[in-house]
């Protein structure tokens, strides 16, 4: 068995290695308690930092063709099941687009909704070569759009000075162009005025 003498220097030992940030003065006043509450001072660990992994620049994502559409897959009638799936989603969008549903709120839908698969017409432009082209929307971009005719043609039709019909289940939407220069990801969180204007 420990003498007194001892116990209580492993004790004052003890609590000075369990308690390193308290003064000798404090040890001694926390032995005066009955309790004796023992810290825990628990190691900080480094957290590692994550690397985003890196995407392509736009120059290799060009050198790369990333975004070319080969010329044996530009076909009309390839890309008609997409126009189908399209019609279907924007369906499910507008909750039917049933006769007595609000135009505004078609409008409004339509603007913010995905166009890849969509049939558009240039129904004015200035430059008059551009008018009359209809296809199916193969990729949008922030400033043009890449259509597919009907003639299996790939035409890059741009936004600006540009006015594009769409039709769904008789529901006719103009889209201005030049008011449509945004990426497709951009448009769901862009308010759009739906009172347009005539000015291209």
């Amino acid at each position: 068995p420990q003498r007194p003498e001892e116990a209580k220097a492993f004790v004052n030992a003890f609590l000075k290695r369990s308690m390193p940030k308290k003064k000798d003065e404090a040890i001694q006043d926390i032995l005066t308690r009955k309790a004796v509450v023992l810290e825990h001072y628990s190691k900080k660990k480094t957290k590692q930092k994550r690397k985003k992994p890196k995407g392509f620049t736009a120059k290799q994502r060009r050198e790369m063709r990333l975004f070319e559409i080969e010329p044996e897959q530009q076909r009309y009638t390839i890309f008609l099941p997409l126009h189908e799936l399209w019609k279907q989603y924007i369906r499910d969008l507008c909750h039917g687009l049933k006769p007595d549903a609000q135009p505004h709120m078609i409008q409004g839908k339509l603007l913010k909704a995905d166009l890849h698969g969509a049939i558009v017409t240039v129904t004015k432009s200035k430059c008059p070569s551009f008018v009359g082209i209809t296809g199916i929307i193969l990729q949008e971009f922030k400033h043009v759009f890449k259509i597919i005719t009907k003639e299996d043609k790939l035409k890059v039709v741009p936004k600006l000075n540009n006015v594009f019909s769409l039709e769904i289940d008789g529901f006719i939407s103009y889209i201005y162009g030049s008011k449509f220069q945004l990426r497709a990801s951009e448009r769901s969180a862009k308010k759009f005025k739906l009172k347009g204007t005539i000015d291209l």
